[in-house]
């Protein structure tokens, strides 16, 4: 199980980078202006950073609850990067739709476009955050 200051950095950083990556992609991919992407990208991610804390800590408790280990297969990291984004979907969807006044259509592709975009890259920055910062045995339980 992960430490506490180990799960912050770990929702932090895939944050941060994200924010990076997506903000100038779906300014220009979605014709909007980059400071009302940007609103609504750090906005999302804010949502996301808190909400990627508590699925991760759930996810692992039911992991170890279940199989004793925390350790996850390619099949279960698929399992978890499609929870993740479908759940975090359902959370975000209003406030895309309020904030960019819009059609439901339009916020409907986006929020696709989103959680595709996100489920790739939380597939792989799991993946490669694991690699460099292993999970540790059975640890105190955060």
């Amino acid at each position: 199980m992960r430490s506490i200051p180990d799960r912050i950095r770990q929702a932090v950083s895939f944050e941060i980078i994200g924010i990076l990556i997506v903000t100038p992609l779906f300014a220009w991919v979605f014709d909007h202006p980059m400071g009302d992407m940007g609103v609504l990208v750090v906005l999302g991610a804010t949502a996301a950073t808190a909400w990627n804390y508590l699925f991760n800590l759930a996810f692992d408790h039911i992991l170890l609850w279940r199989r004793g280990d925390v350790r996850k297969t390619i099949p279960l990291r698929i399992v978890h990067a499609v929870l993740f984004e479908a759940t975090l979907l359902a959370l975000l969807l209003p406030i895309f739709a309020w904030w960019l006044e819009t059609s439901l259509l339009t916020i409907l592709m986006m929020e696709a476009s989103f959680a595709g975009f996100y489920l790739g890259y939380a597939f792989v920055f799991t993946w490669g955050y694991d690699t460099i910062f292993p999970p540790q045995g059975r640890e105190r339980i955060a």
